[in-house]
């Protein structure tokens, strides 16, 4: 599409949006610089049609995310490309590097007990869009991965979790995925998005220091069939945002988690997201070693529990806050432990 054509899809869109009394997305219509979510929803992924390069195979595949020039477009062909693949090497802020395709464009390890679907390997100003990722360990894995977007993808049928974002990966944004069936290896580890490293992970992952991976957004991303929570925020992470998402714990796992979002760093706002179906809890804080586990801000949470627990748990309280434009219902034990407090 041209670009005057985009900006008059974009007008359409937000003039009809905004008749239905909704607030709409915005995006850029710079083709170098791809739309990014702005409040409570991802925009719509692009397509491929500007692709400087199109890869049919698993080989030509891994030869193009080695090392790609700043600006290029990898499109993938509506095609399954089987076997474990890895990006390396930066793009810019004016020129990205793109991996796109479409959700008949599909990674596929052919097992969940080992293996990455995608590894963004240390890379900076990428755009990941569209494709779908299936049957691997782990679906995306981001290590040392900055300035980048995961958007519109399919990620689904993994051993443990869908997207892993962990080694200072930092200023990224996860938006409008779909993510389902994960923890097909060990419930305990089928988190849909998870942020970070435990801490008895840091020797391995971070040189034995909190692994910083800061100011990350999770926008807009629809996550079902997950044995571990749908989002997970480790000890050590701070000031992201996770605004918008949709969940169903229904295969919660007693040996993997009991709410849908757990928040164990920092400076989090949980803003706007809504979830159904969790044997505990719907949102949860803890405190995992001291000085993280606070300053937390959830507003405007719908949570549907039909559980035991609350509809958001903060252990402890800390200086954690929720807020009372959130909701909870069939929450045996009510709203929190917490009195809200408003905004």
């Amino acid at each position: 599409l041209s670009i005057g054509i985009v900006v008059i899809l974009i007008t359409a869109v937000a003039i009809a949006v905004s008749l239905s009394g909704r607030s709409a997305p915005t995006a850029t219509t710079n083709p170098d610089k791809p739309p990014v979510a702005n409040g409570s929803a991802a925009t719509e992924v692009a397509d491929c049609a500007d692709a400087t390069v199109t890869v049919t195979t698993a080989t030509e595949l891994m030869d193009a995310l080695t090392e790609p020039e700043p600006g290029t477009i990898i499109g993938l062909a509506d095609t399954v490309f089987e076997g474990e693949f890895s990006a390396t090497g930066d793009g810019t802020a004016d020129k990205p590097i793109t991996l796109c395709g479409t959700t008949k464009s599909v990674l596929d390890n052919g097992q969940t007990k080992k293996g990455y679907g995608l590894h963004l390997d240390n890379v900076s100003h990428w755009v990941i869009q569209g494709f779908t990722v299936r049957n691997s360990q782990k679906g995306v894995m981001a290590d040392g991965t900055t300035n980048s977007i995961i958007r519109g993808l399919h990620v689904q049928n993994v051993g443990d979790e869908a997207i892993h974002l962990r080694a200072f990966s930092s200023d990224n944004q996860v938006l409008g995925n779909t993510i389902s069936d994960t923890g097909l290896r060990k419930p305990k580890f089928g988190e849909g998005i998870y942020i970070g490293s435990a801490e008895s992970n840091w020797c391995d992952i971070s040189n034995c220091e909190p692994d910083k991976s800061d100011r990350n957004k999770i926008i807009g991303n629809t996550i079902t069939g997950t044995t571990a929570e749908s989002i997970d925020i480790k000890e050590g992470t701070s000031d992201g945002l996770i605004q918008g998402n949709t969940f169903d714990g229904s295969a919660l796992n007693e040996d993997g988690g009991d709410s849908w979002v757990d928040v164990k760093g920092n400076g989090w706002i949980i803003d706007g997201n809504s979830g159904t179906n969790s044997f505990l809890d719907g949102f949860q804080t803890h405190e995992i070693i001291d000085g993280w586990g606070t300053k937390n801000v959830f507003k405007n949470n719908i949570a549907e529990v039909n559980g035991a627990g609350y509809g958001y748990s903060l252990t402890p309280v800390r200086e954690n806050v929720v807020e009372c434009s959130n909701t909870a219902s069939n929450a045996a034990e009510g709203l929190s432990n917490e009195p809200c407090k408003r905004g």
